[in-house]
């Protein structure tokens, strides 16, 4: 029997060589599928041909069509080497979706379908999206079969053919898809607007609890790969607002692997900014008892007692402090307690008018009792998305109420602890907080705008954050930032490239157009994790950063003192922005390129500085120094990778 290490390092040797020597195409995906089972379309050297699919339920007559979109089921994802699976279900319909790069710009698509139940229905379909903007005027062709021996029956609004496949042939791009058997394909009329619809039939009719489905396609894609040249544009002569940097949220929920994960990114990360939570119904769950009094004899809940040495370690750390409150006591609400949404999908509960002057004194009690115990002075507080109601629900014109009336007792005692105005959700909602901002007698309590990245990424509707910090002349939080609230339910989806590069395009992209104070990730602890391994989402191996954790800490490397500069580039799918002092010779300037490798040349660098240091991370790199480039008469020009965050810093 050979020792036990030797074997070990064969095993090494030959991985590392699966690694270096293995062509990169069979290593990393070439294929964009969501979590929830939608193509995005196929990536070629790091360019997406764009085209979309779903799994469609359709009901008689086309009078109603469900389909797989974010958010909308709740998926499980996995990923095993080049093969992606999706397992989710549209009512009694059971899916299983495995996507497997096969070739270059080419995928295999295999569906099945489940019936748990009897159910009549049009049918099933996987329904494809071209954009018109790419396939408006190209060729199609059909790999048709004998018409003479079948002749597919009409449906209204599409043209019906019976083929193995469908070809459309564009300027510069290709798209086809093949299937395993001859079947129906419906091409929809002219009527839609941006885009060409296609469904393939997976099943129709009556189907039977028991019965089985299956489908298997091939899709492939080709065409001009754009490397063209780009053109970024810095303009040193506009100072916009301070960057504090990155922040991060600390909601304790899961204690057996959160101190490890905030163990790392403490150590690890300059953190700028931080939230904690107000565990508000542990803290006084009976409206007629102190719990200053409780806390004083030795009896701080326990949840409490963690929340708030959290807050203090960040103190100590010179981090500024946003206190939240989720989940409120009984008494505090009106209705019994609602932490999902009702049949009518309405969230949280109201807060309950007639004991306002004892849910103001609650709430300060625990904000003098930090102070007074632990040493943290809350800069901020909130209710955690009361746009919405989680778990508190407000209009409005209740949370210009709540401003007011808090604030005021809260400086009546002595605090300096401000509101944050908003703490919204998303984006999409921006309307909730222009009572408060148009209430004068609001305004002194108002410490900054603040709201959550999840939704509504529209240039227009965030610039109109931006525009509302800028008026009441506060600093623009962004509260809980990243891309998708529902990741925690398929957590093997946050170590993918395409989930990686959304969340920094994102980030990249607020820090061009709101201009804020601070971005605070979602969370720095176990939950949606930045960290893998060490038990975390039940993965037992060791604790290790993943590429979302080196893009955070390539972002969390800009240094203090530096305010947002306009920066813009020439190319759509390169997204940047840039920050820099006041003497003009510090500069760090962040670019995502969501496409294929190119060359960039980047125009008003000021004079003083000469050299600029390039970090980038991908699915390759974390954070690594790759070169230095030399400043020449204000500009500089260097190559940019595929898919990938970039990072220049001048010294």
């Amino acid at each position: 029997m050979k020792p036990l290490t030797t074997c070990k390092h064969k095993i090494l040797t030959f991985a590392l060589f699966i690694l270096f020597f293995i062509p990169a195409k069979q290593l990393f995906a070439q294929a964009e599928l969501m979590p929830y089972g939608n193509l995005n379309g196929i990536r070629i050297k790091g360019q997406l041909m764009e085209f979309n699919t779903n799994l469609a339920v359709v009901g008689e007559n086309w009078s109603k069509v469900r389909a797989t979109a974010k958010e909308m089921q709740k998926p499980k994802f996995k990923r095993n080497g080049d093969t992606e699976i999706v397992n989710t279900n549209i009512d009694s319909l059971y899916f299983t979706e495995t996507v497997k790069d096969i070739g270059s710009g080419k995928i295999s698509v295999n569906i099945k379908c489940e019936v748990r139940k009897d159910t009549t229905i049009k049918g099933i379909y996987l329904g494809i999206r071209l954009p018109k903007e790419i396939y408006g005027t190209s060729t199609v062709d059909l790999n048709k079969v004998n018409e003479e021996l079948i002749r597919p029956r009409g449906e209204t609004g599409f043209q019906t053919d019976y083929a193995k496949g469908i070809t459309y042939t564009a300027a510069n791009q290709k798209f086809s898809i093949s299937l395993n058997e001859a079947a129906v394909i419906l091409r929809q009329d002219s009527s839609a607007k941006n885009h060409i619809q296609l469904y393939l039939p997976i099943a129709s009719g009556s189907l039977k609890k028991g019965e089985v489905f299956e489908k298997t396609y091939t899709i492939k894609v080709s065409g001009q790969v754009d490397g063209s040249p780009a053109t970024l544009q810095l303009d040193t002569a506009v100072q916009g607002s301070p960057f504090a940097g990155l922040g991060g949220n600390f909601r304790l929920q899961n204690m057996k692997t959160d101190p490890q994960v905030i163990d790392y990114c403490l150590s690890n990360l300059r953190v700028a900014w931080s939230r904690v939570e107000m565990p508000w119904r542990n803290w006084q769950p009976d409206m007629n008892t102190n719990p200053t009094a409780t806390a004083d004899s030795g009896k701080l809940n326990d949840h409490v007692k963690k929340s708030m040495e959290m807050a203090q370690r960040l103190g100590k750390m010179n981090i500024p402090v946003i206190l939240s409150a989720w989940a409120p006591p009984q008494w505090a609400v009106e209705g019994p307690l609602q932490y999902r949404p009702t049949p009518a999908g309405v969230w949280g509960n109201p807060l309950n008018k007639a004991n306002m002057p004892a849910i103001y004194k609650s709430i300060t009690d625990y904000i003098l009792y930090l102070k007074a115990h632990y040493g943290v002075e809350v800069k901020y507080f909130s209710f955690n998305e009361s746009d919405l109601g989680i778990n508190i629900r407000q209009t409005g014109e209740e949370h210009a109420e709540l401003i007011k009336g808090l604030g005021a007792y809260m400086a009546s005692k002595g605090l300096k602890t401000k509101l944050l105005l908003g703490d919204n959700s998303d984006a999409t909602t921006y309307k909730f907080i222009y009572p408060a901002m148009n209430d004068p007698e609001a305004r002194p309590y108002i410490g900054a705008v603040s709201f959550h990245s999840w939704r509504g990424w529209g240039a227009e509707t965030l610039q109109k954050w931006a525009d509302a910090a800028k008026q009441l002349n506060v600093p623009l939080l962004v509260g809980e930032g990243s891309i998708d609230a529902a990741a925690w339910a398929y957590p093997a989806y946050f170590e993918e490239q395409s989930y990686a590069l959304e969340e920094i395009n994102l980030y990249t992209r607020l820090l061009a157009i709101c201009q804020p104070l601070s971005i605070l990730q979602w969370q720095l602890t176990a939950d949606y994790s930045p960290l893998t391994g060490g038990g975390i989402f039940g993965d037992d191996s060791e604790l290790k950063p993943t590429q979302r954790f080196w893009q955070l800490k390539q972002l969390a490397s800009t240094p203090e003192g530096l305010f947002h500069r306009p920066f813009v580039a020439d190319r759509k799918d390169i997204s940047c922005a840039a920050l820099g002092n006041a003497t003009g010779n510090q500069y760090t300037l962040h670019i995502v390129n969501n496409g294929a490798a190119r060359q960039v040349h980047i125009k008003g660098l000021p004079s003083t500085v000469k050299q600029l240091v390039v970090y980038v991370t991908d699915k390759k790199q974390a954070m690594k120094q790759v070169m230095k480039i030399d400043v020449s008469d204000h500009e500089a020009t260097f190559k940019l990778g595929a898919r990938c965050f970039t990072t220049l810093m001048a010294k």
